[in-house]
């Protein structure tokens, strides 16, 4: 770490030296460089625990399977939390920075997307083998995560506006991330609304709608600048290139969310909800759900199609970063919303392409599994001057770090 120390030094004469990763590292300081996306995995194994409980064409090990990957989701996501509950500990001014970092802040969201897929997990796995009191509690919790997301969602896109200036040349799907957390409550509260009683599972309904046009909203005025970056800059570099699946997830779980939504407005609604008159609510409430669903999921199908063609174009000069984890997350995005089609429809073939689709992510998770953990076996990444935070290197590096 002599060298590290060294080049350290320069640092603080040049501003605009970046020093080399030290050779060698101990757990202190790796820790000060588990940074916020790698609750991206966390986000990806719930998402496919989610996908497994939904997935058409059921068979007696695919729950069990599910449940493995719920239980797993469980352990990591706690192990993450301690890592970075350390990180907070030992360099509190890094932790403090690194939430209105502009490229590992943003990431910030994962953390509490993986908490709403733990919940939906929850309900799909857990209630049907527990009592009323597991309802009660994700009653609770649904509408304590509602509240702190909404506010995670206003406070860090301020910090963005009032303390960054970010280049549109710049833009990435990751800059959707504040307001993700608040994309998959619809999904999360079809889910959870059949097994909640009549009145709170209409506040539910409700709250989600609103939550899931909030957060559609912003998504597609991320897209926006997003889609002029790509008309007027290079693609991302190739190994950050997985990344570009980001811009799937917002279509994808907003379809999901509203055509699942919808399906439950007959049983939700009270009559003559919207004082109406002579019109069944619950029906024409549907009939717009899955509408709007249809509308918006060959969206999300479009930029999985462009991000396919890029992350191609670009493989032989990738090389393993935490964006690759967007090869899941974003993906059971666009398959919840078509097994959602599936049922709508009925349909034989689409519930196939479902299946395919659900064997392709649990796929690609144990090939990013497999490259994550070499990577962090190697070095490649939680390394001082390798991770999304290696320009904070003026608040000093692992043991030298504030």
């Amino acid at each position: 770490m002599r060298q590290a120390e060294s080049d350290l030094e320069k640092a603080n004469d040049r501003r605009d030296f970046e020093p080399r990763p030290p050779d060698s590292a101990s757990f202190k300081d790796r820790i000060a460089h588990f940074t916020w996306p790698w609750f991206a995995s966390t986000m990806s194994t719930g998402a496919v625990a989610v996908v497994l409980a939904n997935t058409p064409n059921r068979f007696s090990a695919l729950e069990t399977i599910g449940k493995i990957f719920f239980i797993f989701d469980l352990i990591i996501f706690l192990a993450f939390t301690i890592a970075m509950l350390l990180r907070a500990y030992w360099f509190p001014r890094r932790f403090i920075a690194s939430l209105s970092h502009p490229v590992e802040g943003l990431f910030f969201g994962s953390y509490w997307v993986s908490i709403s897929l733990i919940l939906n997990a929850s309900q799909a796995y857990g209630v049907p083998s527990s009592g009323p009191w597991l309802v009660k509690a994700l009653l609770v919790l649904f509408w304590t995560y509602c509240a702190i997301v909404l506010i995670v969602a206003i406070a860090q896109y301020y910090v963005l506006f009032q303390e960054e200036r970010l280049k549109i040349t710049d833009a990435v799907p990751a800059w959707i991330f504040p307001i993700y957390p608040l994309l998959v409550v619809g999904t999360m509260a079809g889910t959870m609304i059949p097994s909640q009683h009549e009145g709170a599972a209409f506040n539910m309904w409700v709250g989600a709608v609103m939550l899931q046009g909030l957060s559609w909203t912003v998504a597609l005025m991320m897209y926006s600048m997003y889609t002029q970056r790509l008309m007027t800059s290079a693609l991302p570099a190739p190994s950050t290139r997985p990344g570009m699946y980001v811009s799937v997830g917002p279509a994808g779980y907003t379809a999901a969310g509203l055509i699942s939504l919808g399906n439950q407005a007959q049983s939700v609604l009270p009559p003559n909800a919207f004082n109406i008159n002579n019109l069944p609510d619950g029906d024409i409430v549907k009939l717009i759900g899955i509408m709007a669903g249809v509308f918006i999921v060959i969206f999300a199908f479009w930029f999985f199609c462009i991000s396919t063609v890029a992350v191609i174009a670009g493989a032989r000069r990738m090389s393993f970063t935490l964006n690759w984890w967007a090869f899941i997350f974003p993906n059971a995005g666009l398959t919840l919303a078509a097994i959602q089609l599936g049922k709508v429809f009925s349909s034989s073939a689409i519930n196939g392409i479902c299946s395919a689709l659900t064997i392709a992510l649990v796929i690609m998770w144990l090939f990013t599994a497999v490259a994550h953990a070499r990577a962090w076996i190697q070095g490649k990444i939680m390394w001082p001057g390798k991770d999304e935070d290696k320009d904070m290197y003026h608040s000093g590096w692992g043991k030298y770090a504030a």
